[in-house]
């Protein structure tokens, strides 16, 4: 296939800080020393251009600035509606709680229709998301965690479609809930508000499940601890609370049903909580 070097393959003067995604398996990537490039994402689809072509689109600006995206092959134009971007059929979606809720297997078919795309679902907590996103691996994300998707657009991996106002849009909301045994052994019902409950479940020892994944309820459950506690998203600061504090790096319905099973407490968005509760400990996907 030949060698790419990876500064070509980019084709941008500052470099931004994108990533190479959907590049065929052997094609060697090289910086300008000629030194081997590590810790690229590939996608076992192949392409059908060699390395140099590859170099030759990324001059022409055929792949995007920020993250160059290497298609199977180039796009294939379908008929869209006056207006709709012409690009690839495919469209790669990574959702955090959305899909659990039900609104894409609404949505999508309604889209697929529409606009002749078909559209690839994964689901992931937010930190994931973003990061497959920031490879090139997604052509949107729909998250909910506002620092992490602020950064992913300051960083230069977004772009404004064309009719938006901007990269980020906000459409829905979703609320946290704290859940817990029936007994309530940390009394968090009483609990002055949230952050009084996280410091009783603390004080008490009282086992608590962690999605520990990066994910926005991730996030927002460590912004919750008594800074005293000194928990983070790194291992030690709560090595000395394993005791109680289970960090699982799993997905919401896992997490909820380990807190089930251990009688734990547990940070969860509401739409995973509520469609768990209605199908007796069970989240179907």
């Amino acid at each position: 296939i030949g060698e790419v070097a990876l500064d070509d393959l980019l084709g941008s003067a500052d470099r931004q800080r994108g990533a190479v995604g959907h590049v065929l398996q052997g094609c060697s990537l090289v910086d300008v020393a000629g030194a081997e490039v590590g810790g690229v994402a590939l996608d076992g689809r192949g392409l059908g251009v060699c390395g140099e072509e590859l170099a030759a689109q990324a001059d022409e600006g055929v792949l995007g600035p920020a993250v160059a995206v290497v298609l199977e092959a180039l796009p294939v134009e379908v008929d869209h509606p006056p207006g709709v971007v012409q690009g690839p059929e495919d469209v790669v979606v990574e959702v955090a709680v959305a899909v659990v809720g039900g609104l894409l297997g609404y949505l999508l078919p309604k889209f697929e229709e529409a606009y002749g795309y078909e559209v690839e679902v994964f689901s992931a907590g937010t930190g994931k998301a973003i990061a497959n996103a920031k490879m090139g691996n997604a052509d949107l994300i729909l998250v909910h965690a506002k620092a992490q998707e602020e950064a992913f657009v300051d960083e230069g991996f977004a772009r404004v479609i064309d009719g938006m106002d901007a990269e980020r849009l906000s459409f829905l909301y979703n609320y946290f809930v704290l859940v817990g045994p029936a007994d309530d052994p940390a009394d968090v019902k009483n609990a002055a508000d949230v952050k009084a409950a996280f410091k009783a479940i603390a004080d008490g020892k009282y086992k608590f499940v962690s999605r520990g994944d990066g994910s926005g309820t991730h996030t927002k459950e460590l912004s919750l601890w008594p800074e005293e506690l000194g928990i983070t998203a790194e291992q030690e600061s709560f090595a000395d609370y394993t005791e109680w504090y289970v960090s699982s790096n799993a997905g919401m319905g896992v997490c909820l049903t380990m807190a089930n099973e251990q009688g734990a407490y547990i940070l969860s968005d509401k739409a995973t909580f509520l469609t768990f509760r209605a199908n007796d400990g069970v989240i179907e996907g």
